[in-house]
């Protein structure tokens, strides 16, 4: 990128190219689209293009390590959009894990790169933003990348002055980020509240749907809701029945799934079971024969169990993922 020469040009940016990942998408990653659009030079890395004419470098969300050699070609460095506030959710997830973890602030670095290592480098510019409730991790996305457009304009229109005020990141307080896994998905319900399922929910429902077992089967679980206003009458049922965790019932009025965690209780909308059933399909194809076939047995007995993926192996034909029940 070719900036600072307002002056020259009436532009704050006189020359900018644009290096993106391979992708297997057949338009390739937004970022692609979005420059075809405007008609701007494009790159697949490991291709930079020649970077003796620019005067600085901006990453967002890229996902590869910089070298030495290739920072220094820019006379300003690069800068890299990060959003969290650094030293906190250092890596390639951020967002997932500030939802996730539920995190009532967070915000957007601006900072510098340093080569081989991921978001260590100085901050240049860092602002706050309050993680509106029930935020889902796609819609905080959308804020953060209008927060992060705006205070990298601010950076650039100063760019010597920004560098020169730059300081270096806190030492204490830096958490990772890992990027998300299948694994992540696996609903663990003697050990998670209803509270951290509906974050896994909103941090990765857009992404991968969360998983379960039912009888021996992958379950994915789609349109998760809040049931607190059942809470009462579910723990007294809860009481009554013996439940324990992944207890599953139909609840007719609200033609929803209502299922006990470690404490409270989360409603699902609709599964998939090799394909996709609304709550009320599922009650009637699987859950309702199952109450009439085991009329002697506790409700409680009738229950999602926790699904648990092994860390992946890899094969000559790829990686592979081994699952066990529990």
């Amino acid at each position: 990128m070719s900036c600072g020469r307002e002056a020259k040009s009436g532009r704050l940016v006189d020359r900018l190219e644009v290096v993106t990942l391979h992708s297997q998408l057949p338009k390739g990653l937004p970022v692609k689209s979005c420059a075809e659009q405007l008609k701007l030079p494009i790159h697949l890395w490991p291709d930079v293009g020649l970077c003796d004419h620019f005067d600085v470098g901006v990453v967002a969300s890229f996902g590869r390590l910089l070298s030495e050699d290739l920072i220094l070609k820019f006379p300003y460095g690069v800068l890299n959009v990060h959003p969290s506030c650094l030293p906190r959710w250092r890596g390639p997830a951020p967002i997932i894990h500030t939802v996730l973890h539920g995190d009532t602030v967070t915000g957007v670095t601006i900072m510098q790169i340093r080569p081989k290592r991921f978001d260590v480098g100085p901050i240049i510019k860092q602002e706050t933003f309050t993680v509106p409730p029930c935020c889902s991790a796609k819609e905080l996305e959308s804020m953060l990348s209008k927060l992060g457009a705006s205070m990298l304009i601010s950076v650039l229109k100063n760019l010597p002055d920004s560098l020169r005020n730059k300081t270096e990141q806190p030492k204490e307080g830096a958490t990772f980020a890992p990027k998300a896994s299948i694994a992540m998905s696996c609903i663990q319900w003697e050990e998670q509240t209803s509270e951290q399922i509906m974050r896994m929910h909103r941090a990765l429902g857009a992404m991968m749907p969360l998983q379960t077992l039912w009888m021996g089967t992958t379950v994915k679980l789609l349109d998760f809701v809040e049931v607190e206003t059942l809470h009462d009458h579910n723990d007294r049922l809860a009481a009554e029945n013996g439940t324990v965790p992944g207890s599953v019932f139909y609840h007719k009025q609200l033609q929803t799934l209502v299922i006990r965690c470690k404490e409270g209780w989360v409603g699902v909308k609709a599964v998939v079971l090799k394909k996709k059933l609304t709550a009320a399909d599922f009650y009637n194809g699987y859950l309702h024969p199952w109450f009439q076939q085991n009329s002697k047995m506790t409700p409680g007995t009738c229950r999602f169990q926790t699904l648990k993926l092994a860390p992946a192996k890899r094969s000559r034909q790829g990686t592979l993922l081994h699952v066990r029940n529990t």
